[in-house]
């Protein structure tokens, strides 16, 4: 027995058995059972194989509560009892059988007959490698073999993916980031994808893409958050191997990869891991621990050895076939709560009679200790939005063992601050101060993600209180407020130019605005904001550490002005923010040098659609200001940030 590479589908199929083999050996079951086999896709699912000299495809499936199962497809003309496949001995629930002349491109399901209620279930793979693109379910006989070009990129990736380094990211929707100029209505493939999204990455100088999920999901308002598919990145926009050409794309031109990653919950469409067998195989049979009220979805038995090995399994697959630099976790903080979105009496106490999810917490510590082991050089990003202690901590330490946390209490408090009419704003200066109280208890990364752009909540642009020119200002000096505080970046598309309407996920996205001067303005600050990012060390050498920074003055609320210096291992840089739009002459700050300051970006600029008050020369002085001997002066601009150095 061998496995083959690649394989092609046989013109004429000769549907017959030879003799039977298995792919796992009793530790792999001792593994799964265990909950600790974690390349679990190399097992199960649908594998093309060579058995005694004949090219055909070994099925595996966990169904432990079904009576018989067959796998059935356009090879035996959908026949559900022609193929049957065999149960294991060990009890460990796995039917498996091998398919002469059956190879890549064959469309097939599973045929279950179940021992609860007489079932009889029509089932996709849930390992399958590809699935016929919606509204079709079947899945596809397929293999992850790619001839990858970015070794470069994956020797040297420690560098770009480190926790000292520079993180911008730049979080994109497949399928609206761009859309056919000719015809709004269909999607971009992968590959067509690839040739506008890398080089405009690149010149917009993000140092990562996070895709929001790419695993195949049946429903598209869904945005990828309802996986049926766990193993197969979505047939929407083409092939794995197309998705792959993306991703090498982006990391030859050196550009890491983020994935979404949804073990929170999934859907009950009937061709998925619902009720898999006739019973709750995946989810809890219960309710109160199995159902999600929020998304109507159902939520996985993390207690269950056999469901641990599937999911770390399907983290470390992406990380492993796709070359992913990094796994954001979605929706952390409802798997770390039993009581999430309910009331009284709709949910269980754990063992000890708290609300935290025992079987979760060890989980993620399994995960994490798992993939850091197996690619110390990737990140793990939590969403977790409570103050749950030590998510982004090591696990030796009591952590949760992630890389970095989205730092969801800065981006509420940011939002509700820059939404205010600035004649307010001096009332509510802790709004935008409050964060660095804690910013430092974890690796945190500033989101303004997908999810602060829909549903009524308006554009990051139309958040911004004033007339146009006000907005845009307003919008400039958010975005400089933070690229500028601590922690790494990450933006959803369309911000980046200033998208006027809400994020629509059935067409693209406004690309036309781009003519004109105010959100070109706007796209060449947030370039020239990831320069300075990347090129000043001191923006983050110590971005998750309170030795890297400083408020300077907080104290001049009447004029909404904060002055704070960031610091790296040699270097530091201080930022002012003008928080009105009356522009300040002559305003003097301390600095800690007796030396020559530059401006280094002024998010006033005329090149920006700013009033272009920017200053071309800062003499040092010796005159005491903010505790420093000596001061400059300088103007801040109207709603404008200016940095210094």
């Amino acid at each position: 027995m061998s496995k083959k590479k690649q394989a092609t589908n046989p013109e004429t199929p000769e549907f017959k058995n030879v003799e039977p083999f298995s792919l796992l050996t009793d530790f792999d079951i001792s593994l799964f059972k265990s909950g600790r086999h974690y390349r679990l896709y190399e097992k199960l699912g649908s594998h093309v194989l060579e058995n005694q000299g004949i090219l055909g495809t070994y099925f595996g499936v966990w169904a432990p509560n079904a009576a018989s199962v067959s796998v059935f497809g356009d090879f035996n003309g959908w026949n559900s009892e022609s193929h049957q496949l065999m149960p294991r001995w060990d009890g460990s629930g796995i039917w498996e059988g091998w398919v002469a002349n059956v190879g890549n491109g064959h469309v097939y399901k599973y045929f279950i007959n179940s021992n609860i209620g007489g079932q009889k279930l029509e089932k996709g793979d849930p390992f399958a490698l590809r699935w016929e693109e919606s509204p079709k379910t079947a899945s596809i006989v397929w293999d992850t073999w790619y001839e990858w070009k970015d070794e470069e990129w994956m020797k040297t990736r420690k560098t770009a993916n480190s926790l000292s380094a520079p993180c911008s990211v730049y979080e994109v929707h497949l399928g609206s980031w761009k859309r056919d100029p000719q015809d709004n209505d269909r999607r971009l493939t992968y590959r067509e994808i690839a040739d506008t999204l890398v080089p405009y990455v690149k010149e917009m100088g993000f140092t990562h893409v996070e895709f929001m999920p790419i695993m195949q999901h049946p429903y598209e308002p869904s945005w990828g958050y309802q996986i049926t598919g766990y193993f197969a990145a979505s047939s929407r926009f083409g092939t794995p191997q197309d998705f792959m050409y993306l991703v090498e794309q982006l990391h030859q031109n050196g550009i890491g990869v983020i994935l979404d990653w949804v073990p929170s919950h999934y859907p009950n469409d009937a061709h998925g891991i619902y009720r898999f067998d006739g019973s709750a195989l995946y989810e809890h049979e219960d309710p109160r621990q199995g159902y999600h009220p929020d998304w109507k979805s159902y939520i996985f038995n993390y207690g269950r050895y056999e469901v641990r090995s599937f999911l770390i399994s399907n983290a470390l697959f992406w990380l492993d076939r796709f070359h992913a630099d990094g796994l954001r976790v979605d929706a952390v903080a409802s798997m770390l709560y039993r009581d999430y979105s309910r009331n009284d009496g709709e949910w269980i106490p754990n063992v000890f009679g708290g609300r935290e999810n025992l079987e979760v917490i060890s989980l993620f510590k399994e995960l994490n200790e798992e993939i850091y082991k197996s690619f110390p050089d990737v990140q793990t990003i939590a969403e977790e939005s409570t103050a749950f202690p030590g998510v982004s901590r090591p696990t030796f330490l009591g952590g949760l063992g992630f890389g970095m946390k989205w730092m969801m209490g800065w981006m509420n408090d940011t939002l509700r601050y820059f939404s205010k009419d600035p004649m307010y704003r001096k009332w509510h200066q802790n709004d935008l101060t409050f964060s660095t109280v804690y910013a430092f208890s974890e690796n945190f990364m500033l989101p303004l993600s997908h999810d602060e752009v829909v549903y009524g909540k308006h554009s990051l642009l139309n958040k911004m209180p004033g007339d146009e020119w006000q907005k845009f200002a307003n919008l400039r000096l958010l975005f400089s407020y933070m690229f500028t505080h601590p922690g790494s970046k990450l933006l959803f598309m369309g911000g980046e130019f200033g998208q006027s309407e809400e994020w629509n996920f059935l067409k693209s996205l406004d690309w036309h605005l781009l003519n004109y001067d105010s959100h070109k303005g706007i796209n060449l600050l947030v370039q020239d904001l990831n320069k300075v990012y990347r090129a000043e060390p001191a923006l983050f050498d110590k971005q998750f550490s309170p030795e890297g920074f400083d408020w300077l003055d907080t104290s001049d609320t009447n004029n909404c002005v904060v002055y704070y210096r960031r610091k790296g291992l040699n270097e530091e840089v201080m930022v002012l923010l003008n928080l009105t739009p009356l522009p300040q002459k002559n305003y003097r700050v301390g600095v800690p040098k007796n030396k020559q300051y530059v401006e280094i970006l002024n998010s006033d600029d005329v090149k920006y659609w700013g009033a272009g008050n920017v200053n071309s020369s800062l003499k040092t002085e010796a005159i005491k200001a903010h505790g420093f001997e000596q001061s400059i002066e300088l103007t801040l601009p109207p709603l404008g940030a200016v940095i210094i150095k």
